[in-house]
């Protein structure tokens, strides 16, 4: 068995087999070496088409044999005219495989006659080529004996689907033919674009019959609407009219994307100028495939045959259908290649025993049929067209051309490829991430001459105005007035209303509207918001406007645009003025715990004063209860004045500088705090925790039609605890009342509504915690709307501008007299924490220069602490290091000028000069007395006072 041969290479060698013909062909089919092999092929013969697959099939096939002489076998092609009456088309097929017993049959060229030949085929194991049946539906079938040597139409939902996706649109509307042609497409391209996030807002179906006023009729409508982006799905013969006529009533303008599918593009070229004309700007979908020297080879020579068989036909151009039939050919003349030289009949079915037979039942079944569709499902092998891969009986799916119609003809823009997605440039060993950015693609001239991208959508002018709902409310008008009157119904305005009009000014075009009150004949209220919001997802009216907060529930039904406010679901209580009156308010400027380490230091800084200063300075000496009292009176008269008694050591004065200090912080914060206890005015809220109100069963209250009671049933409160409000005066009111007489202690709404109310009572009610997360106002549009996603843009270009600073200005301070009560913050005490550095400071001072004095003393003393018994005890040990501490220091500067002053009056006393012998002497005395334990001497005995 001859071994798969490259198709370019074969070519090539047809050039110097020119001189075989047609005839030639078939009279080598009669040869005796080689066996031929019925084909049938049913084409329409009088159509262009048809004649074209003809012709492509008998050059194919002259090819390949001519290529490849060794062949055992010959495709004799058994043709069959059908029209596009799909009787007569399976009429066709039955006599060939009745009467002529066809191994295969090529054809149908429609898409709807092909589902009767594919039965007939499975009847009879016959194998049904088709290379331009394109409906996704034949694969249901499901039938082994159907081959599609074309791409099915569902392959080019993706490209579709990226373009859409890389310009922005979230809207398309398909037109397509009423057939299974036109409808079989759509729900593979309603799934494609919802994976991109976006829809079919329209589906507009074309008859295949449609007159041009049926046409324009359906284009008017589609030009009410508000969607620019169209899908045409359809044939030339259909198609160019639509292009006419919308080319007619001014759809082919600037604002405008139309996209077409392969169903036109692939047949571009037998399209004449005046259809390319009213074509301008629109992109197609086109079938890639490899421009080769075989491929102009082929086309030259195909043109030629064309011609010589077609001479009426001019200008005729070849297409990827075309392409398709060679390759088609060149499968089938493979596969009954590899089946082998074997007798291709048929068997008779066994009919006997029935009393009357059918057409249907009296053919046979083809014995070689399932070896031949087995073959054929494994073909592959480089075509004219491409890679020409029939895995499972269908040509696995390509790239894709995306073409822009600009003048005389077609520009090439870029390409997409299932693996790669959009791209400039084909390549395809590219290993880059999947792309669906409209960089990707080459500059595109859109309808109207205009080198900017549709935004997908207008409004329309053929259309009415945008039909807006806006709510009534009884109070809080500050966000939204309506104004009753029976026949205008005026909105007046208000802080929801002025930012829709900045945010409407803001968009980039024009938007006509008008503002429709939702209220009943008398002007109350239509319905609560839920209702409202239930009006646009019903689609009565085109958008609400107003204080609608975006909820969860809101947002399955209805698109909201980005909030224009924040919010917060807070609870608003009264508050009380908490200003003290009592006898002990002196003490609350401190904490307890600040008060009592405060004392402590007192009493530690005087007695680090007294060791420091008790051995040099008479006025720290003398009896004990003098010697305690000068101290606590030295610490704690540096609070109100400097004491009278001297400092003379060095130490005392650092550790008393550094006190001094911390006493005056201390003071001077002390003295700021009580003036602020006893002169400002101090408020609390009467509630601060949501369990006291639900423990002490108080009454609570909500905005009448507020979502916010859905949060008080989360929080249990009973049904007959919860009241409602409607303006800000009730709710004072409510207040006023209180719980005993049927009032409320607390309020819940959002922060908005809160806030207005706050200012307008000033002081008298506060927000406090908890709070539940709101997540605003927004306006509302109908599932799917193009409109929402430029208004959410236009909504942060107006809050990062001074504009919407000047409509809350405009709205909400207009009681700027009034003093925000979050502003009087409750009093707090002066706490440890405050001051913890300045106690550290002072504590560490007075500590080091202890340690400081106590190393001076012991080693000033040393000799008479080395002559200690070693074995004498501890506390005796102490009590002769204290009775020298209590001795006077009269080598100290300020004893010594005491006795220089003497000195000029008497003569010096030896006492003067005889310290050391002094401190020895008591030193020999607390030696010889016996100890304490012993019933002898106790150390305090006898101490100098």
């Amino acid at each position: 068995m001859a071994k798969k041969a490259s198709c370019s290479s074969s070519l090539f060698a047809l050039f110097f087999l020119f001189l075989f013909s047609k005839t030639t062909f078939l009279a080598m089919a009669q040869n005796n070496t080689t066996i031929p092999v019925h084909v049938g092929l049913v084409l329409d013969f009088d159509a262009l088409h048809g004649k074209m697959g003809l012709s492509c099939i008998e050059v194919a096939l002259s090819d390949f044999y001519a290529s490849k002489p060794n062949y055992k076998t010959r495709l004799v092609l058994e043709k069959r005219s059908s029209s596009s009456d799909g009787v007569v088309t399976a009429s066709a097929a039955l006599d060939l495989i009745k009467n002529v017993q066809v191994q295969a049959i090529i054809g149908p060229a429609s898409s709807m006659q092909a589902e009767l030949l594919i039965i007939l085929g499975e009847k009879a194991q016959v194998p049904i080529i088709s290379y331009s049946a394109t409906i996704p539906s034949l694969t249901s079938i499901r039938s082994s004996y159907f081959i599609r040597a074309a791409q099915n139409d569902s392959s080019q939902v993706k490209a579709i689907s990226a373009i859409i996706h890389a310009f922005g649109w979230r809207e398309v509307v398909p037109i397509y033919v009423d057939d299974e042609f036109g409808e079989g497409v759509i729900p593979y391209l309603s799934d494609a674009l919802q994976e991109v996030d976006a829809r079919i807002a329209y589906r507009s179906v074309i008859p295949p019959a449609a007159t041009d006023d049926q046409i324009v009729v359906e284009l008017e409508k589609l030009m009410a609407m508000q969607t620019r982006v169209f899908v045409v799905h359809m044939l030339p013969s259909l198609g160019l009219r639509i292009f006419e006529k919308a080319k007619e009533i001014g759809m082919m303008e600037a604002g405008y994307a139309w996209i077409m599918t392969d169903g036109m593009t692939n047949m571009f070229s037998s399209i004449n100028s005046s259809g390319i004309e009213n074509m301008q700007g629109v992109l197609g979908i086109k079938t890639y495939y490899p421009n080769s020297k075989a491929l102009e080879y082929f086309r030259a020579r195909w043109k030629r045959e064309f011609q010589q068989d077609n001479p009426t036909v001019q200008d005729a151009k070849l297409d990827v259908f075309g392409l398709w039939a060679h390759d088609a050919a060149w499968a089938l003349a493979m596969a009954v290649e590899k089946v082998g030289a074997k007798n291709f009949n048929f068997e008779k079915t066994n009919t006997s025993g029935k009393s009357s037979t059918t057409d249907l039942e009296r053919f046979g079944v083809s014995q070689n049929g399932p070896q031949l569709v087995q073959e054929l499902s494994g073909t592959n092998f480089e075509g004219l067209s491409g890679d020409f891969n029939l895995s499972n009986g269908q040509l696995q799916s390509s790239t894709f051309e995306i073409v822009n119609v600009i003048g005389s003809g077609e520009k090439l823009i870029g390409f997409w490829t299932p693996k790669n997605g959009l791209a400039r440039n084909l390549n395809l060993t590219s290993t880059s991430k999947y792309s669906i950015s409209n960089a990707s693609l080459r500059s595109i001239i859109w309808p109207g001459d205009t080198t900017s991208a549709p935004k997908g959508w207008e409004i329309p002018t053929l259309g009415k105005k945008l039909q807006i709902l806006v709510p009534v409310k009884e109070g809080f008008s500050e966000f939204v007035n309506v104004t009753h009157d029976p026949i205008t119904k005026v909105v007046k305005g208000g802080y929801c209303i002025d930012v829709f009009e900045a945010v409407i000014n803001a968009l980039p075009y024009a938007v006509p509207y008008d503002l429709i009150p939702y209220a009943r004949p008398n002007g109350s209220s239509a319905g609560s918001y839920n209702d409202l919001v239930d009006q646009v997802y019903l689609k009565k009216y085109d958008a609400a406007v107003g204080d609608i907060t975006i909820r969860a529930n809101r947002s399955l039904y209805v698109d909201f645009t980005l909030p224009y406010t924040e919010s917060v679901v807070s609870m608003i209580v009264p508050i009380k003025n908490n200003k003290s009156k009592n006898a002990w308010v002196f003490l609350k400027p401190l904490t307890w715990d600040l008060w009592v380490t405060s004392g402590c230091f007192f009493i530690f800084i005087g007695f680090v004063v007294w060791v420091l200063e008790h051995r040099i300075n008479d006025a720290f000496r003398g009896p004990p209860h003098y010697q305690i009292g000068t101290s606590f009176w030295f610490s704690f008269s540096t609070m109100v004045f400097s004491p009278r008694e001297r400092v003379v050591s060095n130490l005392a004065r650092c550790v008393v500088i550094i006190w001094c200090f911390l006493v005056l912080i201390l003071t001077q914060s002390y003295t700021a705090s009580l003036a602020s206890l006893l002169t400002v005015q101090h408020l609390q809220p009467t509630v601060t925790d949501v369990n006291l109100l639900l423990k002490n069963g108080h009454n609570v209250a909500y905005q009448s039609d507020s979502f916010v009671l859905g949060i008080l049933k989360q929080l249990r409160f009973p049904d007959e605890k919860i009241k409602t409000f409607r303006s800000p005066e009730e709710l004072n009111e409510l207040f006023q009342n209180g719980n005993k007489k049927d009032g409320i202690s607390a309020a819940f709404d959002e922060n908005p509504y809160m806030k207005l109310f706050i200012a307008k009572y000033c002081s008298k009610y506060t927000m406090v915690e908890p709070t539940f997360k709101a997540d605003g106002f927004g306006f509302v549009f109908p599932k799917g709307s193009s409109l929402a996603r430029d208004v959410s843009t236009a909504i942060l270009n107006v809050n990062e501008g001074d504009r919407m600073k000047k409509i809350e200005k405009k709205w909400f301070d207009k009681e700027s007299s009034c003093q925000d009560p979050n502003s009087l913050v409750p009093f707090n005490s002066l706490g440890l924490e405050s001051f913890r550095g300045l106690f550290l400071i002072a504590g560490l001072a007075s500590v080091l220069a202890l340690l400081i004095y106590a190393a001076m003393f012991l080693y000033e003393h040393k000799e008479i602490l080395l002559r200690l018994d070693p074995e004498a005890s501890l506390w005796r040990k102490f009590c002769v290091v204290f009775r020298i501490y209590d001795k006077k220091d009269l080598k100290s500067f300020t004893f010594k000028k005491g006795e220089l002053e003497l000195n000029t009056i008497s003569p010096p006393s030896p006492s003067v000069y005889s310290n050391d012998s002094e401190s020895r002497m008591v030193f020999d005395e607390q030696m010889r007395t016996p100890s304490t334990e012993h019933g002898g001497f106790s150390p305090s005995d006898g101490l100098p006072k």
